[in-house]
């Protein structure tokens, strides 16, 4: 079993709101964010620790993150890890010993002080196209609305399709579904298929957008095991339920964002998929409006994942794509 704690405005207080466990020493205190898919999430993780390690007591501790506080600003406005800094203080106060992410929240490198300590079998990494009249992308109309909170979401439907209207959006999943069924609302939102599918709305999706074209964020699908790089233990227990194909993926997604320094706000992104001992990578770069694009794809053995992302940020750099991504290029 496990407890739900919520932090109070004072820092160093927590409010007990559900009690399913004793305390002990034997105790792990886990740090999410409190949206219903963060909570989903976490509760998974959970249940895949305690079956790993049954001796083990597991509390949640909700902290609320800049990124949830600040509804009136862009992601991209907010700046890289607006969902992952607070949590990462708590650890460093020991509020919490462990915390779990989104994994495209993240940015693409950890501070000393911090160590990934598992990321569990990845969800479908692909984007989902919900349409109010059961269009596809390619299908709706010229002029139509598609609200979407993601510069690389907005680029790519401008890529695509440069005739429509991106519009932005900001909430939670079950809060953009809503303004689609407004009147005055949009005729097509996008969202991650992993969020749909883990709160049980994935029969709302008109059509999942292959990452080969419409290429997803960097980790999404994927969950973040997070720890201090001080506290072994709780990173072994974290391990456990470590999927190795998974942290390969995201291993050469991440060092692919880190060569050109980007972030999960960027109209930058890469996608990796492990079929059998061989790597599937696809890589895409381009200026805010889809105007100019870079992309590219290549093969290469799994054990290689890591080159294989930083070698194709380094050709990513030297054609320019720092600069499509600022809006700089010519």
């Amino acid at each position: 079993m496990y407890s739900i704690w919520f932090l109070s405005k004072d820092r160093n207080t927590v409010t007990q709101t559900l009690k399913c466990a004793k305390r002990s020493k034997n105790l792990i205190k886990i740090g999410t964010r409190g949206s219903e898919l963060a909570l989903t999430q976490t509760s998974h993780v959970v249940d895949a620790l305690k079956e790993a390690s049954p001796e083990v007591e597991f509390e949640i501790v909700v902290i609320k993150t800049t990124g949830d506080i600040d509804q009136r600003h862009n992601v991209s406005e907010l700046g890289v890890g607006v969902f992952v800094r607070e949590l990462e203080v708590a650890l460093l106060d020991n509020r919490v010993d462990l915390a779990v992410h989104s994994l495209k929240d993240m940015p693409s490198s950890l501070p000393p002080e911090f160590t990934l300590a598992a990321v569990p079998y990845r969800e479908d990494p692909r984007d989902a196209f919900i349409s109010r009249n059961g269009e596809t992308l390619e299908e709706i109309p010229t002029g139509s609305r598609i609200a979407t909170g993601s510069v690389r979401r907005q680029a790519l439907v401008k890529n695509i399709r440069p005739d429509l209207v991106v519009e932005s959006v900001r909430g939670n999943v079950p809060t953009r579904l809503g303004k689609l069924d407004l009147e005055d609302g949009p005729d097509a939102i996008i969202l991650a298929v992993a969020g749909l599918k883990r709160l049980g709305l994935h029969e709302r999706i008109t059509q999942h957008l292959s990452c080969s074209n419409f290429v997803s964020a960097v980790g999404q699908g994927a969950l973040a095991l997070e720890t201090r790089a001080s506290d072994p233990t709780t990173a072994a227990i974290a391990a456990k339920i470590n999927h190795e194909g998974t942290l390969l993926e995201i291993t050469a997604e991440r060092a692919f964002l880190d060569e050109i320094g980007g972030g999960c706000s960027a109209s930058v992104t890469a996608h990796a998929k492990i079929r059998g001992e061989r790597l599937e990578f696809s890589a895409f770069a381009s200026t805010p409006d889809g105007t100019q694009v870079i992309r590219e794809s290549i093969v290469d053995e799994a054990s290689n994942a890591e080159n294989v992302g930083r070698k194709m940020g380094e050709l990513f750099v030297e054609r320019g794509a720092r600069q499509l991504v600022a809006g700089d290029a010519n």
